[in-house]
């Protein structure tokens, strides 16, 4: 009988042994195992480090950063407002206009037409049946503040063209300029000015914009 329950005794201690080393090695697998190959909890796909999903932006050389930044300015939709808005309109019409004029450049560098630079323009609000001109002013301190006064008229190429107004105010005028001088990937800071033609006063003016030549 004491033979029967040692041997007893030992079968159970031998099972118990087993069924230790059993759940120790199932731990050091788990351990072993990289986290990014870990199933989320309630999911059945692997878990993902969130760093991975962060792009690295050392893998981009200084040129691929310096290409993708060119990009965005490239191409360029300029708001002009008026110089006297929100102030007092006055007692002269021709003032009380100005103060509600605005208008829009469409600037556009086509990728098939390189070193060209289309200046699609529109002004409305102005005084009718009138003249204006288009002005930009560049500098290269690429600040976003745009501090130049050398203002160029633009046009047709070299051509200065006027933006004539109809009965209502409203004028608009394709323009276009060649850079051709300029190197690709020269960047400014560039702002626009639309001027009376007849008095040179400064109607409708522009934020500080800035463009990389194509």
């Amino acid at each position: 009988m004491k033979r029967k329950i040692s041997i007893l005794i030992t079968t159970l201690a031998s099972v118990i042994m087993i069924a230790f080393v059993i759940n120790s090695c199932k731990k050091s697998t788990l351990e072993t195992i990289p986290s990014s190959v870990l199933t989320q909890p309630g999911g059945n796909t692997p878990a993902t480090d969130a760093k991975s999903l962060t792009p690295d932006k050392k893998s981009l050389t200084s040129n691929e950063q310096k290409d993708n930044l060119a990009k965005t300015h490239f191409n360029l939709d300029v708001i002009l407002r008026s110089v006297s808005w929100g102030e007092d309109h006055g007692e002269n019409l021709d003032e009380s206009r100005h103060s509600h004029g605005s208008g829009h450049i469409k600037f556009r560098q086509d990728k098939d037409t390189p070193k060209i630079i289309t200046l699609d323009v529109w002004v409305r609000g102005l005084k009718p049946n009138h003249s204006y001109q288009l002005q930009r002013a560049v500098d290269t301190n690429l600040d976003g503040n745009c501090t130049s006064t050398t203002w160029l008229t633009l046009g047709k190429g070299l051509t200065p063209q006027s933006i004539l107004t109809n009965d209502e105010g409203m004028g608009q005028e394709d323009l276009w300029r060649d850079v051709s001088s300029i190197a690709s990937g020269a960047t400014f800071d560039i702002h626009f000015q639309i001027i009376d033609e007849a008095t040179t006063a400064v109607v409708l003016t522009s934020d500080c914009y800035q463009y990389t030549v194509r």
